[in-house]
């Protein structure tokens, strides 16, 4: 009798420490975003800015709806390549997701968005272009600047401030690339900038002196180029080659070291670009994410690890407040949601892009790109 007695109190010590081992939920969050290729770098950016968020909420500890979360990060190369980021979409569909942070590229992000939203899952997303949130889909946000703030913002700034009277125009035929140009055209022309040549390239090319020797003879005060580092470095060398000696302008897809890598000594402080949120080095949050980011990676943080970084962390704060990890409950949580992050504060309109989004106009010097204003 006592021996039974005895085995049927070791039974029922075990069975909390059993519960407890049950209580942790492993809930998968999906990562699309460039690892391979010419946009590599910015990709690897945004997949350290998630990783970081992903072990500083680990470390923490949520629980949400009575279990203890574990949030771990399903990392997928979409190429920059719409037919790749749609094949992602479906996979990380199919592993069963709660979220998905990313895509980058505006034109990985239109056609993955659909499939994302059917299947119900919430995409915090980067790309700029307009027609991400305009599609009306509701499980689609976006967490950073779009392309009107960027390049409208940009166009100001040259207008107002660095007084440019005729610029000519580039892009790269991306999704991201066209839509910025269309709203600095809009912009510089409403403030009185003549634009004097469109020309367009490619997210591949390599050759830019045909359309630069073009614009040449149209003699601008500056261009202003849709596009990202890859073409950008050495459009800029070209330019310096040719004697074009002329301010390039840019939205956020330049705004990184990569163009002081593959511009070299071409890549002065005649180029200039814009990024959405405010000055990371003018708050207390942003030095201390930059320092871990160098810390952590032996690199630093370029234009969108932080926005990566926020991007979880709120997702993660709408699950909380929802207590649950189905996007399904904690989406009107995530449309209400005030949160303050590295980047600055998220609140979301009526669809989905941020009520405020401060855009920080940057200027290169010795190769980098160094914050001048918030504007």
């Amino acid at each position: 009798m006592y021996a039974r007695t005895k085995l049927m109190m070791v039974m029922l010590a075990a069975f909390p420490a059993l519960a407890m081992a049950q209580e942790t939920q492993v809930v998968k969050i999906g990562f699309s975003s460039p690892l391979t290729g010419a946009q590599a770098s910015a990709g690897k950016d945004n997949q350290g800015g998630l990783t970081m968020a992903i072990d500083a909420l680990n470390a923490k500890g949520m629980v949400i709806g009575g279990k203890k979360i574990k949030f771990e990060a399903v990392m997928e190369d979409d190429q920059a390549d719409p037919k790749s980021g749609v094949s992602v979409a479906q996979k990380l569909v199919d592993m069963g997701v709660k979220a998905i942070v990313g895509p980058y590229n505006s034109g990985v992000t239109i056609p993955a968005s659909r499939i994302y939203n059917d299947a119900g899952i919430v995409m915090g997303t980067v790309a700029s272009n307009p027609k991400v949130t305009m599609q009306g889909f509701p499980y689609v946000f976006r967490v950073a600047a779009s392309d009107s703030q960027l390049g409208g913002k940009m166009a100001l700034y040259a207008a107002k401030e660095l007084k440019v009277k005729k610029v000519a125009i580039i892009d790269d035929r991306t999704a991201y690339g066209q839509g910025l140009a269309e709203e600095f055209a809009k912009v510089a022309k409403a403030n009185g900038m003549q634009v004097v040549g469109t020309e367009f390239t490619n997210d591949k090319a390599t050759d830019f002196n045909g359309i630069l020797t073009n614009i040449k003879s149209k003699k601008p005060d500056a261009i202003f180029y849709g596009g990202y580092s890859p073409q950008g470095g050495p459009m800029t060398r070209q330019m310096k080659q040719l004697g074009l000696n002329t301010l390039l302008l840019g939205g956020d897809g330049i705004c990184a070291p990569e163009m002081g890598r593959l511009g070299g000594d071409a890549i002065t402080d005649q180029v200039y670009c814009t990024q959405g949120g405010a000055m990371l080095d003018k708050l207390a949050s942003g030095k201390a994410f930059a320092a871990d980011y160098q810390k952590r990676f032996n690199r630093p943080a370029e234009t969108y690890a932080a926005s990566f970084y926020d991007g979880m962390m709120l997702i993660a704060q709408a699950m909380k407040e929802a207590n649950s990890v189905e996007p399904k409950q904690y989406i009107s949580a995530l449309e209400k949601i005030h949160y303050k992050g590295v980047a600055g504060s998220y609140e979301f309109d009526a669809k989905h892009d941020l009520k405020q989004s401060p855009v920080t106009v940057y200027r290169f010097k010795g190769g980098a790109p160094e914050a001048l204003t918030s504007y």
